[in-house]
C-alpha cells in the first residue's frame, strides 16, 4: 500500500480571540502563533475557555472579537467545511448504522469523490491508525479505542490542514490512553499537521505538546514548552496548576549586586540565583518543585523544619517536612547511597538545589 500523502503545514494565529456570552467573559484577548507542523495544547481547568477556543478555530462558534488565520487565509467568514480544520470529539461521533470503512469514507462521499478513490483513501486512513482488518464491522463491535482511531481515520482522510482534537482521551483507561497518546503522536508526526490539542490532563499535555497554552479564566497565563512551563512558571497558577509545587511565603530582599534572598515566614532564608519573575523587593511567595530543595544540616541560610515521613517511591524518597509555622513542604532526592538518609524525627535545614529554579511571585 502506498504512504499516506503528507499534506502541508500551515500556521495558524489567533489575534486576539474575544468570546463573550450571557454578559460573561469565556477567551479574552488569546493570541497564539502556531508554526506549521507543531502540536499545541490548550491546558487548563474545566470552565477556563479552552473548548471554546477550538470551536472557534474549527468555525462552530463565532467570536466576538479578533482574528483566526489558517496558513495564509483569515477563516472568519468561512463555514466550517471549508475551513481546512478536522475535529475529533471526545465523543467520537461515529455513524451506528455504517460500517467502520463507510465511516471513513463518509466526508470524502459527502465531497462527491469517486467511488473508487473512497475505498483507497479509508484503505489507506485505516491502514495508518492500524485498524485495516476492521473494515467491515459496525461502531458497536468496536472498544473505545477502537472507535477513536476510526473517528481519527474518517477525520484524516479529508486531508484537513488543520487537525482539532477535543480532549481525545477523555473516555479512555489510563493504559489505554496512553497507547492511543503514543499513535496520535506518530501520526501527527508522520503527516506534519498542524494539530491543537484541548485537555485538562498535564500529564497528556506534557508529554504530547511541543508548546502548551496554560489556560485561566479565559486567558493565556503562559505560552511556552513544556519544559520552560515546569521549570520557569511564569505566574503563581501555572506554578500551582502544573507538577507539585511547595508555597513558601515570605519578603524578598537584596544582598550585593545581583544576589537575592527570601526571609520565609517559617523562620529562616532561601538564598536565590534570580528572583523571577518577580525581582522587586517585599512580600512574595516561592514557589519551589519537591526536586529543586535540598536536605542538609540547620543553618542560618536555610529553612529549619523536621522531618515527619520518609517514603520511598521508586529510585527517589520523598520527605515530608513541618516547619516552624505549621506549613508543609515536600522534598524528593535520590535513593542512593552518596546521599544522607534522614528518619522522621530529625531536624534539617532546606536549601534550593544549586542551579534549581524557584518562581518568586508578588506577595
Amino acid at each position: 500500500m502506498q504512504a499516506p500523502v503528507r499534506a502541508p503545514g500551515v500556521d495558524v494565529v489567533l489575534d486576539e480571540i474575544h468570546h463573550r456570552y450571557a454578559g460573561a467573559t469565556a477567551v479574552e484577548s488569546v493570541s497564539l502563533d502556531i508554526p506549521a507542523g507543531e502540536l499545541v495544547a490548550l491546558l487548563g481547568p474545566s470552565g477556563c475557555g479552552k473548548t471554546t477556543l477550538l470551536r472557534i478555530v474549527a468555525g462552530l462558534l463565532r467570536q466576538t472579537g479578533g482574528a483566526v488565520r489558517i496558513g495564509a487565509e483569515v477563516v472568519d467568514a468561512l463555514p466550517t467545511n471549508e475551513r481546512g480544520a478536522g475535529i475529533v470529539f471526545q465523543n467520537y461521533a461515529l455513524f451506528p448504522h455504517m460500517t467502520v470503512e463507510a465511516n471513513v469514507g463518509y466526508g470524502l462521499r459527502a465531497r462527491g469523490v469517486a467511488a473508487g478513490e473512497v475505498r483507497r483513501t479509508a484503505a489507506e486512513m485505516l491502514a495508518m491508525v492500524r485498524m485495516d482488518a476492521f473494515g467491515k464491522r459496525y461502531p458497536r463491535e468496536l472498544s473505545g479505542g477502537q472507535q477513536q482511531r476510526v473517528a481519527l481515520a474518517r477525520t484524516l482522510a479529508v486531508r484537513p490542514r488543520v487537525l482539532l482534537l477535543d480532549e481525545p482521551f477523555a473516555a479512555l483507561d489510563k493504559n489505554l490512553r496512553l497507547d492511543m497518546q503514543i499513535e496520535i503522536k506518530r501520526i501527527q508526526r508522520e503527516l506534519g499537521i498542524t494539530t491543537l490539542l484541548v485537555t485538562h490532563d498535564q500529564d497528556e499535555a506534557m508529554s504530547m505538546a511541543d508548546r502548551i497554552a496554560v489556560m485561566n479564566a479565559g486567558r493565556v497565563e503562559q505560552f511556552d514548552t513544556p519544559e520552560a512551563i515546569y521549570d520557569r512558571p511564569a505566574t503563581l497558577f501555572v506554578a500551582t496548576f502544573i507538577g507539585t509545587a511547595n508555597m513558601l511565603n515570605g519578603r524578598l530582599s537584596l544582598i550585593g549586586e545581583r544576589g537575592f534572598a527570601v526571609a520565609c515566614d517559617g523562620g529562616g532564608s532561601l538564598a536565590l540565583a534570580r528572583p523571577a519573575p518577580c525581582s522587586r523587593v517585599g512580600n512574595v511567595v516561592v514557589a519551589a518543585r519537591p526536586e529543586h530543595l535540598a536536605l542538609g544540616a540547620p543553618a542560618d541560610d536555610a529553612l529549619p523544619a523536621t522531618v515527619e515521613m520518609v517514603l520511598p517511591l521508586g529510585p527517589s524518597l520523598v520527605y515530608e517536612l513541618s516547619m516552624a509555622n505549621g506549613s508543609t513542604v515536600k522534598v524528593t532526592q535520590p535513593r542512593n547511597a552518596e546521599l544522607h538518609r534522614y528518619a522522621a524525627g530529625d531536624r534539617v535545614g532546606v536549601r534550593l538545589r544549586p542551579g534549581s529554579p524557584a518562581g518568586v511571585f508578588a506577595g
